[in-house]
């Protein structure tokens, strides 16, 4: 089992996720590539003291990046978590 501080990376700030805060009440996090749901929702509740009622995940590809005018490198592959919280606690939401 990994460390709840190595399954969740950090809070994912884009706009389709602030949508989907507001508009469903769900929280988009990056997670570990390797973490799997149960894990997340164990991290969640644990670190952010919530109820989770549901995980859902998607794996994200690297995009290509030029490095100078002939390589071309990409960014790291990376894993976001959608999770939907309990109706209880919408209080949770305002405070990210």
């Amino acid at each position: 089992m990994k460390v709840l501080y190595d399954v969740i990376k950090s809070p994912c700030l884009t706009e389709k996720a602030s949508l989907a805060q507001e508009l469903h009440g769900k929280v988009v996090f990056k997670v570990h590539p390797e973490a799997n749901k149960i894990e997340i929702k164990r991290a969640v509740e644990e670190l952010f003291d919530v109820k989770v009622s549901s995980v859902r995940t998607a794996r994200m590809r690297g995009k290509k990046k030029r490095v100078g005018i002939k390589s071309v490198g990409r960014t790291s592959d990376w894993k976001k978590a959608y999770i939907t919280l309990s109706e209880g606690e919408i209080n949770f939401l305002d405070e990210l």
